[in-house]
């Protein structure tokens, strides 16, 4: 389908097959790709002899170079369409990827991971970008569900059958292997993904991203599920598998086949997190309240962390991992808040602000962790991840906070409102009234 055609349209099979496909197998590459040093951490640390600060650093390098690739991302998007930008960058992560598989250095492999983080920075913004302009706003939060799931998926593949893959080669054949499927990734959205439309309007800058950040139902969305996003990435794609070996001691097949049923989990709580958003819209409840509530339930997730819950470790590893999708509702806040002219540059503005957290989450837990000296073999003390988690919760809780205020504020007007429309009537028809 050209660019000049008037009014495009495709079928739901088509938009199936030409739009959603394509660019989920970019954004499930992306999401293996950012989660599998989770299980590579005891490989990578035995190779290069890294502390955890070293080895939080190398992890959340992806992440820095992530976030700083989003505003000319999300400028490219609204200016040349996902189809042409996602070609070039899957093979920037492809080259990436190749680096980090003949890295012989910790500088080498931070710089590689930052390629393929440069690389991967389109992904999820592409397929909202593509999803949105060819699908009904209404359907924006179940297809945006299952975009999430696809890439649920491409975390639990980071898991055990990463695992299963290194019984017949090591990482850096892993590495290579991935390097050739994000190349021919890039090129399948360029054979099969139909070109939209150009948007009318002004040409996209960079002053004009601000646009996004002075509408309110941006600000009010990111000051409530930003944070907790961030560490959600941040944790899920490292520090929860240490987590599993350090304090609750589990061998790492165990690490592995946890860390793959938390993963899983995302597949089940993207597509609820989906179903339940358009189900309460159906009612009036907005998709903000949800999250809300969301959001509030992964914080208690991480204060059991906190507290050293006892009972069933394991259990508390899956739930950070499934009651955390809850955050990726904000994409579909976003998108449905904001003109489609300004999708692409407000989902990497999104994406900016997560990612630049999930860097801070990610190394500075390990920082926090490393304070405390490990054992003969290797394990940081409980004492060292509780204070870790703790910090995480005092940081999240006053978004919570300032949230609940403000929904109790929005509630109490309403009979006030009532009450001085009274006394206003009153006093226009006072003067009306013929004296008794």
């Amino acid at each position: 389908m050209d660019a000049d055609q008037s009014a495009p349209r495709l079928s739901g099979v088509a938009v199936f097959f030409y739009v959603f496909l394509p660019f989920a197998l970019g954004h499930y590459l992306s999401s293996l790709l950012r989660n599998v040093n989770a299980v590579l951490a005891p490989q990578l640390v035995g190779a290069l002899a890294l502390t955890p600060g070293q080895l939080g650093l190398l992890t959340s390098a992806f992440f820095f170079a992530f976030a700083l690739v989003q505003l000319p991302v999300g400028i490219a998007l609204d200016r040349y369409g996902p189809r042409k930008v996602q070609l070039y960058l899957m093979l920037m992560a492809a080259c990436g990827a190749l680096l980090f598989a003949y890295g012989q250095s910790f500088t080498q492999l931070v710089v590689a991971r930052a390629i393929i983080g440069f690389g991967l920075g389109g992904c999820f913004m592409s397929a909202v970008k593509a999803i949105s302009t060819w699908i009904s706003p209404k359907k924006l939060p179940s297809v945006q569900g299952y975009l999430i799931a696809v890439g649920g998926l491409g975390a639990a593949s980071s898991t055990m059958p990463v695992r299963a893959l290194l019984q017949h080669t090591d990482w850096r054949g892993l590495f290579i292997l991935l390097a050739v499927l994000s190349a021919c990734s890039g090129l399948l959205i360029w054979l099969v993904s139909p070109r939209s439309k150009p948007l009318g309007g002004k040409t996209p800058t960079v002053r004009s991203v601000l646009d996004v950040y002075r509408t309110p139902a941006f600000r009010t969305t990111i000051s409530l599920v930003l944070l907790p996003h961030a560490v959600f990435f941040g944790i899920q794609g490292l520090w929860i598998g240490r987590w599993l070996s350090d304090v609750a001691r589990f061998p790492e097949s165990a690490v592995a086949y946890l860390l793959y049923m938390g993963m899983a989990s995302v597949i089940f709580g993207a597509i609820a997190v989906g179903m339940i958003t358009e189900w309460a819209g159906r009612r009036g409840i907005r998709a903000l309240d949800v999250a809300a509530v969301g959001v509030a339930l992964f914080v208690i997730v991480q204060s059991l962390l906190v507290i050293g819950y006892k009972p069933s470790l394991q259990t508390l590893s899956v739930l950070f991992t499934l009651v955390g999708t809850i955050t990726g509702i904000e994409y579909a806040i976003v998108a449905q808040s904001l003109p489609r002219e300004l999708t692409g540059r407000a989902a990497t503005c999104l994406n900016l602000l997560i990612f630049i957290g999930a860097f801070l989450v990610q190394a500075g837990f390990g920082q926090v962790v490393g304070l405390w000296r490990p054992d003969l073999a290797g394990h940081y003390p409980a004492q060292a991840y509780r204070v870790a988690f703790g910090v995480l919760v005092l940081l999240q809780v006053p978004g919570l906070i300032r949230y609940y205020l403000d929904f109790l504020r929005r509630r109490r007007p309403v009979k006030c409102g009532i009450a001085l429309l009274a006394q206003k009537e009153e006093y226009e028809i006072g003067t009306l009234r013929s004296p008794r």
